[in-house]
């Protein structure tokens, strides 16, 4: 009987052991993933997908930022995660004019850094995996169009800091040029909703019949936008929404928003973990290299995860979706 127990432990040690060396992680391995607001919807998907790759390679990790609209707390999360010498970092870009010395100072020290959803072009960053933002744009002007019918005036709600909005305007500008459709006000929202909600108030009541639409290029205020319009029951405006936060999905069921455009914030998290893993195993000859003049470059310069609208005809099928990726997931 001892020497059955002793077999079998043995065994087991060395199955043990082979997959331990079969994955080739090791506890030096620490990845950390920066994230723009703790708190919004849209992020804690981006965390679930950094979670899922973060359990399949059986490494140690972070989630840090700000539960605010924050760009110098961020900051702060990202100097924090270089000081505690991070393996790799993922980083939803706020402000990049003020992240960029943080993230020249990760690379400095050897750390990878790769930007998702919003880039910090200038800086020297990796590359960046998100959305195409300027076809984003062009997506929604296109629907915008066809709401509208071709004609009239818009307010667009942004953040005009950041890379993302600045291309998804820029797509909604071309794709409405040659319509007589005009974007009459571009709002900063800060990374606050409630200027979303009091900015449309105002609208409705002093130019309620000089506005036929708007356009909200970030994904808080589309359901600000949709529940002002609703509390004052004015209808015949247009409501173009960006991301899927619940309270969006439910004012499309409703009607009170046209349509979405949904990015996969899960999926850019999952395959920047992945990549980060990969290229602590992997490292290429320099961080500081500028890959993107490169043919023969071991890393891309831009992974795009897609987009899609989503409106009335398949919010339903997007939900079921929703579910079934993320059961069972924190």
């Amino acid at each position: 009987m001892f020497r059955k127990l002793v077999s079998i432990l043995s065994l087991a040690f060395l199955a043990t052991s082979l997959l331990s060396c079969g994955s080739g992680h090791d506890s030096d391995e620490y990845y950390v993933f920066v994230a723009a607001n703790l708190q919004v919807p849209y992020w804690q998907a981006a965390g679930a997908g950094f979670s899922r790759g973060v359990a399949q390679v059986k490494v140690r990790s972070d989630y840090l930022g700000p539960n605010t609209y924050d760009p110098k707390a961020e900051r702060d999360a990202l100097d924090r995660a270089v000081q505690q010498k991070a393996t790799g970092i993922l980083l939803g870009v706020t402000d990049p004019a003020l992240l960029k010395d943080s993230i020249d100072k990760a690379i400095a020290a050897g750390i990878p850094v790769i930007t998702i959803d919003s880039d910090a072009p200038a800086s020297k960053r990796l590359f960046f995996i998100g959305t195409n933002n300027y076809r984003v744009g062009v997506s929604g002007g296109q629907r915008l169009a066809q709401e509208l019918k071709g004609k009239g005036n818009v307010v667009v709600f942004t953040m005009p800091d950041q890379h993302n909005m600045q291309d998804r305007l820029r797509g909604y500008r071309d794709a409405v040029e040659h319509t007589g459709i005009k974007i009459t006000r571009v709002v900063d929202i800060q990374g606050d909703p409630r200027i979303a909600f009091d900015t449309t108030t105002q609208i409705i009541g002093k130019e309620k019949d000089q506005v036929d639409a708007f356009v909200c290029l970030e994904a808080q205020s589309g359901k600000e936008v949709a529940g002002v319009l609703n509390s004052y029951k004015i209808t015949g405006k247009v409501v173009m929404a960006m991301d899927t936060d619940p309270e969006t999905l439910e004012w499309i069921q409703k009607g009170g928003i046209a349509a979405t455009i949904a990015q996969k914030p899960y999926t850019m998290a999952f395959v920047g973990l992945q990549m980060l893993d990969n290229l602590y195993h992997h490292k290429p000859a320099s961080l500081v290299t500028d890959w993107s003049k490169d043919s023969f470059a071991p890393i891309p310069s831009f992974v795009d995860t897609g987009s899609a609208q989503i409106d009335k005809s398949n919010v339903d099928s997007f939900l079921q979706a929703k579910q079934s990726a993320t059961s069972g997931q924190k």
